[in-house]
């Protein structure tokens, strides 16, 4: 078994290569494959670590290519499951030059939100060091919340440390109050919560990143730390014990594409934290390997290997400790 694992949709994107043409206008389009906890997988792999990736795509061809393309990357596919009766998850997602892209998603029904609880009981925790929850997997149905959430007392019941992103998607939950109240509970569960400045003002009402940290801090008994991304200007800490901080994000001459910095922040502060490095080192990688990210147009062709990253840090002028 491998020391990290995550939950979630492979989702099969077709990224216009027209630039800045509307979704509509679009007509060239290249097929990559995306999905916010595949990209920590991703990235957690090319910095040397082992991952498994739960999951269950359609039988169809894009079913197949999502495999594939797993497969190549290195991370374990033992609990991505077929399944001939639902198709598998896909979107269309524009081309800018600066700034959000929009996508136009085809996820309800799809073969991940199928996934039965069932699969849950099959895997193997022995190893697994941390584990990383979002959002996202459980807005796509009851049955794949049921399977998130048995997931997630697996977890918990195995001392398994576990990371928490909310990554909204409004459009996934369609309902706005229950889409708050459902990520706040699950928050509850996780070691260290890492919700967005923006994400903390439509879940607990505020920008503020201490008044953020401090209603995750006190939302659930199990949260130790809370990592607030500021985009550009770095990420903000505070721990249970009172220790508050901010880290310094890295300056970027040409933002590309923002798709997959959150996720880059994740898999830098979870990698870190693998190789026993303190949470101050931990949210400064999340920060690097974010900045790496938005200078590339897919959702993790900037995630970087050891030496790239350590590349990164010698022209930034910074050591990890």
């Amino acid at each position: 078994m491998s020391e990290f694992l995550t939950i979630g949709e492979p989702v099969v994107t077709f990224a216009s290569t027209d630039p800045d043409a509307s979704l509509a206008d679009s007509t060239h389009y290249l097929k990559i494959l995306g999905g916010a906890e595949l990209n920590v997988a991703i990235g957690a792999k090319r910095l040397g670590h082992s991952a498994q990736y739960v999951s269950q795509v359609g039988t169809d061809p894009l079913g197949q290519y999502a495999k594939n393309v797993i497969i190549g990357h290195g991370v374990g596919i033992d609990y991505v499951k077929d399944d001939p009766e639902h198709w598998t998850g896909h979107q269309l997602k524009q081309m800018v030059t600066h700034g959000d892209p929009k996508t136009f998603n085809y996820r309800t029904g799809s073969a991940a939100s199928h996934l039965d609880k069932d699969v849950i009981d099959e895997i193997n925790l022995d190893d697994v060091k941390m584990a990383h929850l979002t959002g996202i997997f459980p807005a796509l149905s009851d049955e794949a919340q049921a399977s998130y959430r048995a997931l997630m007392d697996r977890l918990i019941n195995n001392k398994i440390k576990i990371t928490f992103d909310p990554n909204l998607r409004p459009g996934l939950w369609g309902d706005h109050d229950r889409m708050i109240k459902t990520i706040n509970e699950l928050a509850k569960s996780a070691d260290i919560v890492m919700p967005g400045v923006n994400e903390g003002k439509v879940l607990m009402g505020s920008d503020d990143p201490e008044q953020i940290a401090d209603f995750y801090l006190q939302n659930g008994e199990r949260t130790q730390a809370v990592l607030i991304k500021l985009g550009p200007a770095g990420a903000y800490v505070k721990t249970k014990n009172g220790d508050s901080y901010t880290v310094d994000g890295f300056k970027v001459d040409h933002v590309v594409d923002t798709v997959g910095a959150g996720d880059g922040f994740a898999l830098g502060v979870i990698t870190a934290l693998l190789e026993d490095k303190d949470l101050k080192s931990a949210v400064m990688r999340g920060n690097a390997v974010g900045a790496m990210q938005v200078q590339t147009p897919g959702d993790n062709d900037g995630y970087p290997t050891q030496d790239q990253l350590k590349d990164f840090y010698r022209k930034a002028n910074v050591s990890e400790s």
